[in-house]
């Protein structure tokens, strides 16, 4: 019996969902359908452990083509399905999970797996018709759902760890008081990286000189070169003040204007460099990998909202995809033991500072 969580079980109900909607849906910033952006469906195509398996209509039948094989289904039972799938996932309070009636269902026509191939980049990969141009491109997509946990858009590791020349008149006693605030939920104990932040902005202050990770620290500079002064200027305001979400802590820093940029014909010069960023990220950039900078035209998201409705953002319309990952994205404050910052420490009779760089999707 195939057991999984909400994120995977997501998989297999936008499957479902696409193939009964015929149509896919493009979204704005703010998660709405952009009600004359809409994408008819010509197939779909998965790859599965047997291989490629295409889905294309004829009349009211779904039919189904894998390397030998062809299933000829009702449409309907696709919307029946996908009825009662997403009931099982709003309900649903476990961490993993079995449905019979939609694993008999998914078997009846070799649907084996629940995640797409782990090899392949897309989970899902669709052609449809362009009404605009009249092409019909092949889009490929990963499946992010708001059914179960908020996903990550960049992990936290030691290779998002930017450094900071800490300056000021800081004695031992000072820096031993800074490194000793900590926050106590429960019985756990961590670094109070807010307090250590605004602690050290007090008395002294807080200068960027590189990230850890001189592949992260290039790949940014590949994409602008001014984008990790911005990034690190960026983590600062999240470690000191309240703000957490991409759009607000961007918004601030485009206000104090730390890098002087010429503000007089109003570009917005944080904001375009930032959505710049993000879109790699999505894209394949990967902090401890050499980026090309080549976005994989294939590149996009489709997500399934808590209502159970689905839309694209695609590299295919990229100000959508932009917009979507600046408005649906904050920072977060990973471990700082695992990941090795937010202590002051001493080098060549220097005082240095690490803060770290996560990002998560909004839920």
């Amino acid at each position: 019996m195939l057991t999984a969580n909400k994120g995977e079980w997501s998989e297999i109900y936008t499957l479902l969902k696409i193939i009964s909607d015929k149509n896919l849906y493009a979204g704005d910033s703010g998660l709405n359908k952009i009600e004359n952006l809409v994408f008819p469906i010509i197939k779909i195509l998965r790859d599965e452990s047997k291989g490629t398996y295409q889905y294309s209509y004829e009349s009211d039948l779904v039919i189904i083509k894998g390397n030998e094989e062809e299933f000829r289904i009702p449409i309907s039972q696709f919307q029946e399905k996908a009825i009662l799938l997403l009931s099982k996932l709003k309900e649903s309070t476990n961490a993993t999970f079995s449905i019979p009636e939609i694993e008999n269902f998914m078997q009846s026509f070799n649907c084996l797996s629940i995640k797409a191939k782990s090899s392949v980049k897309s989970d899902i990969r669709i052609v449809i018709h362009d009404q605009r141009t009249g092409t019909t491109p092949e889009l490929g997509f990963s499946i992010k759902s708001q059914l179960g946990g908020a996903s990550t858009l960049l992990n936290a590791g030691k290779t998002t760890n930017f450094v900071y020349k800490v300056s000021g008149d800081f004695q031992k006693a000072d820096i031993d008081t800074i490194n000793s605030l900590v926050v106590r939920r429960g019985k756990k104990v961590n670094a109070d990286l807010k307090g250590r932040t605004k602690a050290i902005l007090k008395k002294g202050d807080l200068q960027f000189i590189t990230c850890s990770n001189k592949t992260f620290l290039n790949n940014l500079t590949l994409i602008d070169s001014s984008l990790p002064q911005i990034i690190a200027d960026v983590l600062i305001k999240f470690n000191s003040e309240n703000n957490s979400t991409l759009a607000e802590l961007i918004k601030e820093t485009a206000i104090d204007n730390p890098l002087k940029f010429d503000m007089s014909g109003n570009h917005n010069f944080y904001h375009y460099k930032i959505r710049r960023f993000l879109t790699d990220i999505a894209l394949g950039m990967m902090p401890s990998k050499v980026w090309s900078g080549q976005l994989d035209a294939t590149g996009g998201y489709l997500i399934v909202k808590k209502d159970g409705d689905i839309l694209c953002y695609h590299i295919y319309n990229r100000n959508e995809f932009e917009d979507y990952l600046l408005a649906n994205t904050k920072l977060e404050t990973a471990s700082s033991t695992r990941h090795d910052f937010g202590t002051i420490y001493s080098e060549n009779k220097e005082l240095f500072f690490k803060l770290n760089l996560q990002i998560r999707f909004l839920k």
